[in-house]
C-alpha cells in the first residue's frame, strides 16, 4: 500500500519568531538573533503549543495516527516532534531530513523589508519583477527550489512498501509548496493560498489521497491550541508569506 495521509505540523512559535516580530514593530533593518537559523529554539509558548498538538496526535483514531515521522533538522523542528510524540505515546523514530528545512536566504537572511529596500534596493526590485516563486536572493533559494527538494522527499516517502500516514514537522513554506505539489496549484493558486492567512505555530495541515488525487481535509487546524495560534510570518526576512 502507498502513501495515503499526509500530517503537516508548523514548529511552536520560536523565539526567532519573536524578534522577527519586535524588529518589524521597531521598524528595524536586521532581526537581533544571535544565533543561526538550524539553531533558533521554541519558545516557552512554542513547546505548550507542540505539547497541544501531541494530545491531538493521542486524541486521533488509532487508524488514523501516523506510522512515520520526518522531521526538518532545524532545532524548533526537531524540539516540536519530540514534545508532540511523547505526549502522544507514539514511539516513532523521527526521521531528520535536510529537503525538510526553511528556505534558505542568502544575503538576505535576518533582513526586514526595511533593511532590504535600503541595503539592497536592487535586490528588491529584482523580487518585485520575478515574483517569489522563482526569485533567489544572492546565496539562497527560490520557492521553486524548496519544491524541487520536497519533490525529491516525497518520492522517497511515497513508496509502496512505505507508510500509509506520514508525520511532516516543518516550516510553514514548506506546508504551502507540499500543497502546491500535492493539490497541483499553479502560481497564482499558491499565492491565493498563502494570502489567506499565514499557517500557524503547530497547527495541522492534513491531506488524504483520494480517486482524484490529493485533497485536504484540514488546513491550519489550530482547535486544538489553547489560544489562537501565533501567525509569525516563519522566513527570517521581510518577503515572508
Amino acid at each position: 500500500m502507498s502513501l495515503s495521509e499526509l500530517i503537516l505540523v508548523r514548529h511552536g512559535e520560536s523565539t526567532g519568531n519573536v524578534a522577527r516580530e519586535r524588529a518589524l514593530a521597531d521598524g528595524a533593518e536586521m532581526i537581533s538573533i544571535d544565533r543561526r537559523d538550524a539553531d533558533v529554539p521554541l519558545t516557552e509558548l512554542g513547546c505548550q503549543q507542540a505539547i497541544a498538538f501531541g494530545a491531538w496526535l493521542a486524541a486521533r483514531p488509532t487508524d488514523r495516527r501516523p506510522d512515520a515521522v520526518w522531521c526538518s533538522t532545524y532545532l524548533r523542528a526537531r524540539h516540536t516532534a519530540e514534545l508532540a510524540l511523547d505526549r502522544a505515546g507514539l514511539p516513532l523514530p523521527i526521521t531528520l531530513d535536510e529537503r525538510l528545512r526553511d528556505r534558505e536566504l542568502g544575503m538576505l537572511d535576518l533582513l526586514t523589508a526595511t533593511g532590504i529596500s535600503r541595503r539592497f534596493p536592487e535586490e528588491a526590485r529584482r523580487r518585485a519583477w520575478l515574483g517569489k516563486l522563482y526569485y533567489r536572493p544572492p546565496g539562497g533559494e527560490s520557492w521553486a527550489d524548496v519544491a524541487l527538494r520536497l519533490r525529491s522527499l516525497l518520492r522517497e516517502v511515497d513508496q509502496p512498501a512505505g507508510p500509509r500516514r506520514a508525520l511532516l514537522v516543518c516550516h510553514d513554506a514548506v506546508i504551502l509548496l507540499m500543497r502546491y505539489i500535492c493539490e497541483q496549484f499553479d502560481e497564482q493558486s499558491l499565492f491565493a493560498t498563502a494570502r489567506d492567512g499565514a499557517i500557524g505555530n503547530a497547527t495541522v495541515t492534513v491531506l488524504r489521497r483520494t480517486d482524484d488525487g490529493w485533497q485536504p481535509e484540514l488546513v491550519n487546524h489550530d482547535e486544538h491550541l489553547s489560544t489562537r495560534a501565533t501567525e509569525h510570518p516563519g522566513e527570517r526576512d521581510d518577503f515572508g508569506s
